[in-house]
């Protein structure tokens, strides 16, 4: 069903702004009341230089991307047949409020199970700072159905 050329391609960098009001929004969403995340005093007198990002508040960075739905178009899959199936961070450097970060993808592996009722696209993104700096790299595997499969 999906045509492993895809392997290797890599989709326009962008980059985006992080935001003290993304952050208390995200962590209202996930519960998250520590202060430093949305006192800029609290975040200082805990030894950060400005509010810190929470660790999976990358997701949202990586959604500011202006091409959403890149890696369905590429892939000419409708989105009703995907499911997120994982995520996975490697932190390297703080980000803050008011970090301009910067995100480059690639597809890195397109691989089928069950005889290709399912295939999985491993996905990377590199995270960068504005001085060129890694601060994290994610790594996502989205599952896409085969409607096709085993009819025949």
């Amino acid at each position: 069903m999906l045509d492993k050329k895809h392997i290797g391609h890599k989709f326009n960098a962008f980059t985006t702004t992080v935001e003290a009001g993304k952050i208390r929004l995200f962590c209202k969403a996930i519960g998250e009341e520590n202060e430093i995340y949305s006192d800029e005093k609290a975040a200082k007198a805990a030894g950060y230089r400005a509010i810190p990002a929470p660790p999976t508040f990358l997701t949202a960075v990586t959604n500011d991307d202006p091409d959403k739905g890149g890696l369905l178009r590429l892939l000419n899959v409708d989105i009703g047949l995907i499911l997120h199936g994982e995520q996975h961070y490697e932190y390297l450097a703080p980000v803050h409020v008011g970090d301009r970060i910067t995100c480059q993808s690639q597809v890195m592996d397109i691989y089928d199970k069950k005889g290709g009722a399912l295939w999985f696209v491993v996905s990377e993104t590199s995270l960068k700072n504005d001085a060129g700096k890694d601060v994290a790299k994610a790594r996502g595997v989205t599952v896409v159905r085969n409607p096709n499969a085993g009819k025949a």
